[in-house]
């Protein structure tokens, strides 16, 4: 089995088990030479005290100024050696004669040591020295005889021991050590591995690597803009077309998410944890629809990723077709309105009373144009008024009085809006009045549309007299998927509307009562507040 392939628990078991064990080796080694310094430091001691103990033996004081008194001196001197277990204790005159020394072919003779100088003006000391037997402490005393007056130096030397000799002596506790630390060594390297393996969902690290790529090269290959960040609003992925939807240059990994697209709102699902579908949202002149989802482990956010797309080209096409719907259905309503007319005429005149269907002729036209000049005087946009004209010919096909507000006038559009914004909120508004309208029996059946406009607010207001909605109702009519209309509603348009309030930071008021009507209040800043950004 190769490395690569070897389980991560085997991995990190070996892994562990060797810091473990170089842990131990530099360990030894620190004890090792802090035991070396003080077995030195002992021994050094024990020199002094031995050497000590040889300068106050009257031998030496009577013998030691004698010619050949190492006669006398020496095996005093090797007693006191071997009962104080010193390897050597060598005995010199003032003149560096040896009268005592191991080797008994050196007495009588000159010592020539260069670390003995010191002792010969009464001091005393311990010098580390190289020697033929191997490093030896040795201690340095001198001889004072009754007239305290220095005579002689005694030297007492000990061989400091091995690393092998040291490693000898402790190889019981060595072993011990050893034992227990590999003991716990390898149990605590299977428990961590065994962790690890659960945290990685038992994966090895290749795979994970191997995942890591594949990720990466999906994030770049997909048609979606891609951004995820952690539980610090910190960007952790960007993928290019991301980049390129946002009109993005760089590189913003790392940094907070607010700081870069403050109109995503991202952040915000860190602090509700709330996800979001398929919501609209106006960056600088695109349109976005992203979904926003938060990243869970074990019940808490530690981030949250967001997928969309530019639907500018595709949201414009939707909404002209939507605008050119608008204007067939108005045409359709008013050829059928003039068909009607067009009998009505031919009947008065067939009837002989061609005074009354002249009237009749000026009357029509009149109607119509007035409104249609108070709607193109008064709107700025064509699809505007095209489907408020629409729909108050569709009021008349269905028994309804739609009436817009003489007063009414709308010149330019909230901040973040636009002429398909209204298009949705008039169109779904004034088409709830017609259902409210087309369950009751009413004589008289009224909508009445006003949108007022200053430089502070717009204000739109739909009412109308149908059948009203209860308390239970207002508190979820603006739910995605719930409708009045059970089953035959969509339950998406006054969610839509919805949507729309608040993304111009509107707000929407219900006021009804049942069996008495309904109206929808709508109130959008003129001027965009600070703060709005996030």
């Amino acid at each position: 089995m190769s490395l690569k392939h070897m389980p991560i628990r085997w991995k990190i078991t070996i892994l562990s088990f060797g810091i473990v064990l170089f842990s131990i080796v530099i360990g030894g080694i620190v004890i090792i030479g802090n035991t070396i310094e003080s077995r030195e430091k002992s021994l050094g001691e024990h020199a002094l005290v031995t050497g000590r103990t040889v300068a106050n033996l009257p031998a030496l004081k009577n013998h030691l100024s004698e010619p050949e008194g190492w006669d006398e001196i020496n095996p005093v001197v090797d007693r006191i050696r071997t009962i104080n277990n010193s390897d050597y204790i060598v005995v010199l005159n003032m003149n560096r004669v040896r009268f005592s020394h191991p080797i008994e072919d050196k007495l009588g003779t000159l010592s020539s040591g260069k670390d003995e100088g010191p002792a010969f003006a009464e001091h005393s000391y311990t010098t580390r020295a190289q020697g033929d037997a191997g490093v030896a402490v040795r201690g340095f005393v001198p001889v004072m005889n009754e007239d305290h007056e220095q005579i002689g130096v005694v030297i007492v030397g000990n061989l400091v021991p091995s690393i092998t000799e040291i490693l000898s002596d402790m190889k019981r506790e060595i072993f011990f050590i050893l034992f227990l630390t590999s003991l716990f060594g390898v149990i605590g390297s299977w428990f961590l591995a065994r962790h690890l393996k659960e945290q990685t969902y038992r994966l090895e690290p290749y795979e994970i690597v191997q995942l890591l790529v594949e990720r990466t090269a999906t994030f770049q290959a997909m048609n979606e803009g891609i951004i995820a960040v952690d539980k610090n609003s910190q960007i952790t992925i960007m993928n290019e077309k991301a980049k390129e939807i946002l009109d993005l240059k760089g590189d913003y990994i790392n940094k907070p998410i607010q700081h870069v697209v403050p109109e995503m709102r991202l952040h915000h699902v860190l602090t509700s944890g709330e996800t979001a579908f398929n919501e609209e949202v106006r960056y600088g002149s695109a349109i976005i629809f992203n979904t926003r989802v938060p990243i869970r482990v074990d019940k808490e956010v530690i981030g949250a990723v967001m997928v969309f797309q530019d639907r500018t080209n595709i949201t414009k096409l939707a909404e002209e077709l939507t605008g050119v719907k608008a204007f067939v259905d108005a045409l359709r309503v008013q050829n059928h309105e003039h068909l009607n007319k067009l009998h009505t005429i031919a009947g008065l005149i067939q009837l002989d009373q061609k005074e009354q269907a002249l009237s009749f002729v000026f009357e029509t036209s009149e109607k119509h144009e007035k409104l249609s000049r108070m709607l193109v005087h008064k709107f700025k946009d064509y699809s505007l008024a095209g489907l408020l004209i629409s729909k108050v010919s569709r009021g008349r096909e269905l028994g309804i009085d739609v009436s817009i507000d003489e007063d009414s006038k709308l010149k330019s559009y909230p901040p973040l809006l636009d002429q398909h914004d209204f298009v949705l909120i008039l169109g779904n508004l004034i088409e709830n009045a017609f259902d409210a309208l087309q369950s009751i029996r009413r004589e008289e059946k009224l909508v009445n549309l006003s949108i007022f406009q200053d430089r502070h607010q717009c204000t739109v207001m739909v009412e109308d007299n149908g059948e009203g909605i209860s308390d239970e109702q207002k508190g979820r009519i603006l739910q995605k998927g719930y409708s009045t209309k059970g089953d035959q509603g969509s339950g998406i348009g006054l969610y839509l509307v919805k949507n729309i309030v608040d993304k111009g930071y509107g707000e929407l008021e219900v006021v009804s009562r049942i069996g008495e009507g309904t109206s929808f209040v709508i109130e959008f800043p003129m001027e965009r507040e600070e703060g709005h950004d996030e």
